[in-house]
């Protein structure tokens, strides 16, 4: 028989051990990797060929937030597809028409410069681990609502390594695996808005979000595709100004 007297201080110790680790505070890394990681970022954002792969996690970003803002608005969320090609689809049911729909088209091409700048907030805040955990969290969600098998393999692999580097690795390697992890949201979510404006102007993706969200709102396309360039290119400044510390 083991005593609970003696169980109970090394659960208390253990989960607060836990709680502190996840939510409390890290140094700050120096400018030198926090200038590394941006440049790593760019390095997997601009040359076509490394972003044809690096782009299935925007779109992870792209596709989550469709999910999240259909299910905060009152849709129902049928599942998400993620495809080798990196385009995505996000099922939900609901009102055809209306602000919630509204929303959920327009959360697409804005999650994942939101997203980088959320992270740039809390790296500014110097909770490098709770980033970490959080996105996993994140992913773990968002793995219940995938509907096939590239996509379910694609965001299991992503989410194991945040954990794992979250839970093995010295806070150095941690600093620097958010720190570029960020930079590549800030910086990747500015170019597909781009890719779409291109697409279009050659006749391409007729019933992309930006055309989506015209037949919803009868504001043409051009405003929709603005409002796209606006927010991440805002978030990249904001967030860039939070990463360096200026």
């Amino acid at each position: 028989m083991v005593s609970t007297e003696y169980l109970s201080p090394l659960s208390s110790a253990s989960i607060g051990d836990l709680w502190d680790r996840v939510f409390g505070s890290q140094p700050a890394p120096d400018r030198w990797l926090v200038i590394g990681t941006a440049v790593l970022a760019l390095a997997v954002v601009l040359p076509h060929p490394v972003w044809r792969v690096s782009r299935n996690a925007v779109t992870i970003a792209h596709e989550g937030g469709h999910g999240l803002i259909a299910l905060l608005t009152g849709r129902k969320l049928d599942g998400i597809r993620l495809h080798s090609d990196t385009s995505g689809l996000t099922v939900s049911r609901g009102k055809p028409t209306g602000l919630g729909m509204i929303l959920t088209a327009a959360a697409g091409y804005t999650a994942p410069p939101l997203l980088g700048l959320g992270g740039a907030w809390l790296l500014a805040a110097h909770h490098i681990t709770l980033l970490l955990w959080v996105s996993t969290a994140l992913l773990l969600a968002m793995l219940v609502m995938i509907r096939n098998v590239y996509g379910a393999v694609t965001v299991i692999l992503t989410g194991a390594a945040f954990l794992l580097v979250s839970w093995l690795t010295e806070p150095e390697v941690q600093a620097a695996f958010a720190y570029a992890a960020v930079w590549f949201l800030l910086l990747g979510g500015v170019r597909p808005a781009f890719e779409l404006q291109s697409k279009r102007r050659h006749g391409g993706a007729p019933d992309s979000d930006a055309d989506q969200l015209a037949r919803l709102t009868h504001v043409p396309p051009a405003l929709w595709l603005f409002l796209f360039h606006a927010v991440s290119l805002c978030s990249l400044i904001g967030g860039g100004r939070w990463l360096l510390g200026l």
